[in-house]
């Protein structure tokens, strides 16, 4: 047992994230753009979308974080992620892969796979079919995981495969790596009936790391967080457009309403 104080913690973090507002670098899908970044802001980061190669390098090297997402991919927008991947790793600036909708199409698999190797992710994160996918296990239907693949295993099995922080997402969010593996247990329903809630899942991770400290504990606390809101923004039972908009409130709220909830234990 880690004796770690999660929910001081995840204060600690979103009160270093309010101190140094750090500059994200997304270069994600056009589905969520708008709203990966409003969570952004509403964390107390500073969005930036750069996806041109002329500037994904230079804007990488500004960042805090780089955060990369492959939902709407294309060669051009691989080979600007490698740009940009490669400036951030020669300035320490920390880089979360989301590599959606790996295993529905080759192209998908091979390019989340080129990231891996030529690029020092620090946090990988997905549902359990697309990290499954990249370890041959996975199994998908479009962007969205099948299958009964235990996440307890895909994210070990992808941690010592890619020498990575894996985090698998789902009922039950599941981080490994450095010999660790953290449980986050808050979220709701909802969030799997809004385009975006795992895209936006990443855009945290990618704050957290860049208020510094232990990859691993930084994506659960990034992960609790964003699961509390989640779960005060179901609040009243709402239908999903009224939850995505209060999603954004509550993040925001988070620094004011406290963190004492964030439910996360080692196993």
């Amino acid at each position: 047992m880690s004796g770690i104080d999660f929910s001081t913690e995840a204060a600690a973090a979103l009160a270093r994230v309010a101190e140094r507002v750090p500059l994200i670098h997304h270069i994600t899908n056009i589905v969520v753009t708008n709203d990966v970044a409003n969570v952004t802001l509403a964390f107390g980061a500073s969005p930036v979308m750069a996806y041109a190669p002329e500037e994904a390098a230079e804007m990488a090297a500004l960042a805090g974080a780089l955060a990369l997402n492959i939902g709407t991919l294309s060669r051009a927008e691989i080979e600007a992620m490698l740009l940009a991947g490669r400036a951030a790793a020669a300035r320490g600036v920390p880089i979360v892969l989301d590599p959606v909708g790996a295993g529905a199409t080759a192209f998908r698999t091979e390019s989340a796979l080129r990231l891996l190797s030529e690029l020092p992710i620090t946090v990988l994160r997905g549902n359990r079919g697309e990290i499954g996918a990249l370890v041959g296990s996975g199994q998908m239907c479009g962007v969205d995981a099948v299958g009964g693949e235990d996440p307890r295993a895909v994210a070990g099995a992808a941690a010592a495969r890619f020498g990575v922080a894996v985090a698998v997402t789902g009922a039950i969010d599941i981080v490994v790596g450095g010999g660790q593996t953290l449980a986050v247990h808050n979220g709701h329903p909802l969030l799997g009936r809004i385009t975006g809630s795992g895209c936006m899942a990443t855009a945290a991770i990618g704050i957290f790391l860049a208020a510094g400290g232990d990859p691993v504990t930084q994506a659960a606390l990034a992960l609790g967080t964003y699961g509390l809101a989640a779960e005060r923004a179901a609040a009243g039972d709402p239908g999903p457009g009224t939850f995505r908009a209060r999603l954004i409130d509550e993040v925001a709220a988070l620094g004011q309403r406290g963190v004492a909830e964030v439910k996360i234990n080692d196993e």
